[in-house]
């Protein structure tokens, strides 16, 4: 890992149209979950994690422009941790287990079992691919890239929060519904 730490970038600049499309009222990162909207939920995790952050919100018209803008913004980062806006339920520990892996590769994609979650990890060797990064596939090049190289990690983590999105309604209920239970790992 560089000297410098990962920096966390919380995407937030996407449109949300699957959320409105299935009833939404709201945008999905101001909807409420228990009485919060979701993006102060992912913000408030990604500050008790302690590592430096940076929130990218321009509305950019493809997931890839946001990485590249924040990764722009963030140039003296030692590595990046990409985690959409939409994940309220991140434990602050995943973004510390993920920045810890990057020493060991370019590329860290958590997994919870056999699902990949987020934040997906870059190291400082992946700063290029991401700044050249445009329209809506994301990342998904650098990682395949990476996988070839053998530069990809699978990090398992116990966090259900690293695979709990919000999309949808449904979604926004399931999370509600683990909310209510307490059953989250929030460390």
């Amino acid at each position: 890992m560089s000297v410098n730490p990962p920096v966390v970038l919380v995407l937030a600049s996407g449109r949300g149209e699957r959320f409105t499309a299935s009833g939404g009222q709201v945008h999905k990162l101001q909807a409420l979950l228990g009485g919060r909207a979701v993006l102060e939920h992912t913000l408030a995790a990604v500050r008790a994690s302690g590592l430096p952050w940076h929130l990218e919100d321009a509305g950019h018209p493809g997931m890839g422009d946001s990485i590249a803008a924040a990764v722009r913004a963030t140039q003296g980062a030692g590595g990046w941790l990409v985690l959409p806006g939409d994940l309220p339920l991140i434990a602050p520990a995943s973004l510390h287990k993920v920045a810890m892996a990057l020493a060991q590769a370019d590329v860290v994609l958590p997994m919870h079992g056999s699902q990949r979650g987020h934040p997906v990890g870059f190291s400082i060797a992946c700063r290029d691919a991401l700044l050249a990064l445009s329209g809506e596939i994301g990342a998904a090049p650098i990682v395949q890239a990476k996988r070839k190289q053998g530069q990809v990690l699978e990090l398992a983590l116990d966090d259900v929060g690293s695979v709990t999105d919000i999309d949808t309604l449904d979604d926004l209920a399931c999370a509600e519904a683990l909310v209510q239970k307490g059953t989250l790992r929030r460390r």
